[in-house]
């Protein structure tokens, strides 16, 4: 009998859908090994494999069965995604085209020879980022350049505004899979793409405001309020948003610093100084590469530093998602400092959820974790923190615990696209 791989859900699922994988048909006991490929739109080969051994009916599923060696090891029945390594080094997977998914090549081959042994199974998977039925929409209104994911269905559905940090441009792939659980989510570029600044010298909440005037206004958008969604920058970005603008009740910051990094903040009257950097104070870790995660000034006065963004003045619920391990900044200290202004104006205790050995890219889950890669204001390589394992399992509660908290903040009535957890 030949072996066969299977994947459920069969030929396609969103990239946020957990996957069953299985083998049929092998020897009692046999060694094999399990491969998975695939090749961003940059044309960077992400791969990962690991060692298994059948049951005594010639039977592996990898729900039950644990990983023997290899990319990863133990019961893991997602190590295959999560664990995949770019063959360039300092490459992190992005998905550029929503509208085409990632095409994941799964292979089994006899034995737990390096090289692997004879081709026994193969399968090829789709990994999409838009949920049958999700409306991609893009955005040139006034100034706001954005594009919009608007559920299936008549709606309204509860809006978002998803921000992303340095390095500019338009990153859809998370809004896109947000609009996939029942949120017309706003993809919001703020410099580095078409006729939006080039660099980014002040962060002016006139624009922002803008964009969230644009969801109120939309018909397929239910007001009187939105969410917020940010990572590093694009975190700060929405407690900025947050702590300015009316109609925001519930905020997500993720590895936010609720500082004013290197950039004044600018709404209307007020002016916020930026805290500032030393780039004397970069290090090198033992791989070679430049580590900033002690350049920032010291946040003097702690929780009343005049760079702190007035985070006690958002109307609604924050959810702090911070890696202990993140080494673009110290976002576990920054999370306690937002903890302690908080306090300090009577507010209530905010949720955090802390995660160790996880670093600064928490992204939707079954990314492969990005240890390093360019960054934008040194000009170089940095490492981002994290160890593969414990970041992945942190990248798969936060994704369920952010859904979670903007379906009990925002509607908890809304409906949910087909894409499950």
């Amino acid at each position: 009998m030949a072996a066969k791989l299977s994947v459920e859900p069969a030929g396609r699922s969103c990239w946020d859908e957990p996957l069953s994988i299985a083998v049929r048909g092998l020897a009692p006991e046999q060694p094999v090994t399990l491969r998975a490929a695939l090749r961003d739109e940059k044309g960077a080969l992400f791969r990962a494999h690991a060692r298994y051994r059948a049951d005594s009916h010639g039977e592996l599923d990898l729900a039950r069965a644990p990983a023997l060696g290899g990319s990863f090891s133990g019961l893991e029945p997602m190590g295959l995604l999560w664990a995949m390594e770019p063959d360039r080094p300092l490459w992190r997977l992005i998905k550029r085209d929503v509208q085409t998914p990632f095409v994941v090549e799964l292979e089994v081959l006899d034995g737990h020879e390096p090289d692997g042994g004879r081709l026994l199974a193969r399968a090829v998977h789709e990994r999409h980022f838009m949920a049958p039925g999700v409306r991609r929409v893009p955005v040139r209104e006034g100034r706001v350049r954005a594009t919009l994911f608007l559920p299936p269905g008549q709606g309204p559905f509860p809006g978002i505004i998803d921000v992303y940090g340095v390095g500019g441009g338009l990153l859809e792939y998370r809004a896109s899979l947000v609009a996939g659980h029942g949120f017309a989510t706003l993809a919001l570029a703020f410099y580095g793409f078409e006729d939006l600044p080039k660099e980014l010298n002040i962060i002016e909440v006139d624009y922002f405001e803008e964009a969230v005037r644009y969801m109120l206004r939309h018909p397929k958008v239910k007001g009187p309020d939105i969410g917020l969604l940010g990572l590093s920058l694009g975190a700060d970005i929405c407690l900025i948003m947050a702590s300015f603008l009316k109609n925001v009740s519930a905020t997500v910051s993720i590895n936010g610093s609720a500082f004013s990094g290197n950039r004044h903040i600018k709404y209307k009257q007020t002016m916020i100084p930026p805290l500032g950097h030393d780039l004397r104070r970069t290090k090198v870790a033992f791989s070679g590469i430049l580590d900033i995660v002690d350049i920032r000034n010291d946040a003097v006065g702690g929780c009343e530093n005049p760079s702190m963004i007035p985070i006690e003045k958002a109307k609604g619920p924050i959810l702090f998602v911070a890696g202990q391990d993140d080494h673009c900044w110290r976002s576990e200290l920054y999370t306690q400092i937002a903890l302690d202004r908080l306090q300090a104006h009577g507010k209530e205790r905010p949720q955090v959820l802390s995660y160790p050995g996880t670093g600064h890219y928490i992204e939707p889950p079954y990314f492969p974790m990005c240890p390093a890669s360019l960054h934008k204001i040194v000009n170089e390589a940095v490492i981002w923190g994290g160890e593969v394992r414990a970041h992945s399992k942190a990248q798969i509660d936060a994704w369920k615990q952010i859904l979670f908290f903007f379906g009990k903040h925002l509607d908890s009535t809304h409906s949910r696209a087909s894409c499950r957890l």
